[in-house]
Parts: structure tokens; sequence; C-alpha cells
């Protein structure tokens, strides 16, 4: 028998297809899975406090592959996880679909000013024209990042008609290389982060990056708070430097209550609700971990695998 340690959220939906191979070992408290944590060849250690998942991370000494469900896993021991020989398995994918809907969405919420409207309706108020202009169509738009989430913007925003630039490593039409993006900031509307938290992209988008935008240009992050100077887009969008910035990620996180963000008129605060916002996550996740259960048995390689060196 394999003893796998699993999170109870997913219990109602795994236990009655987990093959007879594995024995289970549910845990619905952080207290329950540090207490059981060193019994597992198999981990999905996930919870809402990253410091405790890593915790559990470091007290499951046995482990051989541990899943979650989460995309970025920069919070975690990765080093002392590769140096153990441990398989890590991540969400790639798993909210692609609705967080690239989020992005079009966030779009069109500042290209219509869809948010002055719902104002106007709770003061009952008609207005008589729209607080919003733009048109996606013919829009230039910065994406940073191509991996599943970022493949998933292009594809969406295509049928509106938006000219999308592509940022990655490897050539290919309508795309940038890494160190030639920040030369062309000024050409977009909007400028798009989808990449994964790493040192390379900490902080990417500073004061420097900001004052190279457009003054009508829209910033959007669903990436993590990190990758951006958050203190100098703060005076960014007070100093009107850029139109707007749409943020589903922010630092720290919940984003404390007196911070300024909330307050700026061109600020749209969404409190990292793009993957939430969705009732196929754990559905997907299990079958996901389903299928990597007969690779793993089979000693097949696993999927998605995170780089433990890079980081994602």
């Amino acid at each position: 028998m394999t003893i796998a340690v699993l999170s109870s959220i997913a219990r109602p939906i795994l236990e009655p297809r987990l093959p007879d191979w594995i024995e289970p070992r549910w845990f619905a408290t952080t207290e329950e899975l540090l207490e059981i944590a060193d019994q597992a060849e198999i981990g999905w250690f996930d919870l809402y406090k990253k410091e405790d998942m890593a915790e559990a991370a470091r007290r499951a000494v046995r482990m051989k592959w541990l899943n979650s469900i989460y995309a970025g896993l920069e919070h975690m021991p990765l080093a002392l996880m590769h140096e153990r020989g441990v398989v890590v398995t991540n969400g790639a994918g798993i909210n692609a679909i609705t967080i690239a809907e989020y992005v079009v969405m966030g779009m069109l919420t500042v290209a219509k000013g869809y948010r002055e409207v719902v104002h106007a309706q709770d003061r009952h108020e008609w207005l008589m024209d729209s607080p919003g202009k733009r048109e996606l169509f013919g829009s230039k738009a910065l994406l940073l990042g191509m991996g599943a989430i970022g493949s998933l913007i292009a594809e969406r925003l295509a049928p509106f008609g938006v000219e999308v630039t592509k940022v990655r490593r490897t050539p290919g039409p309508d795309t940038l290389a890494p160190d030639a993006w920040r030369g062309k900031l000024g050409e977009f509307d909007w400028v798009i982060l989808a990449v994964p938290a790493t040192p390379e992209t900490d902080g990417m988008i500073g004061a420097a990056e900001l004052a190279a935008m457009k003054s009508d240009a829209v910033l959007l992050n669903i990436a993590r708070g990190t990758v951006v100077d958050q203190d100098a887009l703060v005076e960014a969008l007070k100093a009107g430097q850029i139109h707007s910035a749409f943020l589903d990620v922010t630092t720290p996180e919940p984003l404390p209550a007196d911070h300024p963000l909330w307050d700026l008129p061109n600020a749209h605060v969404t409190m990292h609700l793009s993957g939430r916002a969705q009732d196929k996550m754990f559905v997907r996740s299990v079958d996901r971990f389903l299928v990597n259960l007969e690779r793993y048995r089979r000693g097949e390689p696993l999927e998605p695998a995170v780089d433990l060196l890079r980081g994602y």
C-alpha cells in the first residue's frame, strides 16, 4: 500500500475513485496535516496559508511526489525537495480558462467604464452617456507570459480584434524576446502580466517601465503581486501617468484595509478571485491527480512537473 496524505476538501469527489493500492490519510486542519505529513509517500498538502504548506513539505521526509492545485509554488521549499528527489506537480492550467476570462472582463470593465455604470445603478441614476468609450477592436496588447494562462488570453482576445504581442523565450510570430519588450512599452494600450513568480520576474514592472507606458495604457496583473513595484504603481496611478490598473493580485494578500490602492479611482482590485470564479477547479484537479496516480504506479513521468530549479 502507498500512503497518500490528502486534503479533505477534495475527499467527496476523490475518495470514491481512489485505486485500491492507495491508503489515504485525510487532513482537515493544519494541525492534522503537520502531524501526519511525515507519513506521506504522496502528498496533496494544499492550505490557504502557504507557510504551513511549506512546513508540511519540510516534515514529509518520505515523500516522493507532491501534488498541488496551485500553479505558483514559489512559497514552497523547492530546493529542499529537489535535494530529496521529490517530484512536484502543480495546478498549471487548472484555472487557466477562468483567469483568461477574467482578463477579458477586466479589459471590458475598463474600456466601457462599467464600474461607473454599477455606481450609477446604486444611486438609481440613469446615465445619458457611457462613462467609457474604448473599443477593444484595433487596440494593442503586450502579453508577458505564454504559459497555459497566457495562451488562453491570446486566444480569447483574437475574436475581439486585439493585436496581441507576446513575450516569450522562444521566437515566433508576433513575439518579442525577454530583453526586447521594455523598449516597446509605449506602443501598447494594454500590458498584461501572466508570468510566473521567480527572481527574474520580481519587480519587473517598476517606475521606469510605468513611465515608458502610454498615458492611456492599462496594466492588468493576474500573475503575482511581486511582479509589480506596488509603491511605484500607486504613485503612477495618483499622477495619472497611466490610465488605470486592473489587479487581481497584490502585495501582501489580503491587501490591508488602509492601503491606498483601495481608494484610487483608477485602480481595480479584484482580491485574487480570478481562479476561484468557477465551479470546476476541484473536479479538474481530481481528474488530473487520478491520471497521475496511474502514471506514478507505472513509473511514467507526471504532468505538469515543476522545474524545481527554475521554480515553475
